[in-house]
């Protein structure tokens, strides 16, 4: 029997006086994994007033999402859009890429797609 993972992982630290928020996406993501996560992430980023996060989002092994579940991710960006300075999203396939692109319309810091980690995770410290 093949386990099939899907969901959403989130794990928030600081180094010095900046914030990282990492999140690694898997499977194809359902409303009921956006009800479980966004308390979490609503309870992580009401106690960082500044300065604004960076972000790490893993999407390797996204699949995509169901529709309610896409709406569930626009309404989470238009929510918590402006208190990230850098998003890096690191994937390999187009529509990520594309994705990216969409998702810097709702988020008031700099949005990139990388296809290596390290050159995102540099990135973001610079």
């Amino acid at each position: 029997m093949e386990l099939t993972r899907q969901g959403l992982y989130i794990g928030l630290e600081r180094s010095g006086e900046q914030f990282y928020l990492s999140i690694k996406v898997s499977g194809k993501l359902s409303h009921e994994d956006y009800q479980s996560m966004t308390p979490m992430l609503d309870a992580a980023l009401a106690k960082i007033t500044a300065p604004r996060v960076n972000a790490f989002i893993d999407a390797v092994e996204l699949e995509g999402w169901d529709a309610r579940a896409a709406w569930d991710d626009f309404k989470l960006a238009l929510k918590h859009g402006n208190e990230f300075d850098k998003v890096a999203i690191y994937g390999y396939k187009k529509w990520q890429a594309v994705t990216a692109k969409l998702s810097s319309w709702f988020i008031s810091g700099e949005v990139k797609f990388f296809e290596d980690p390290k050159q995102a995770l540099q990135w973001l410290n610079q």
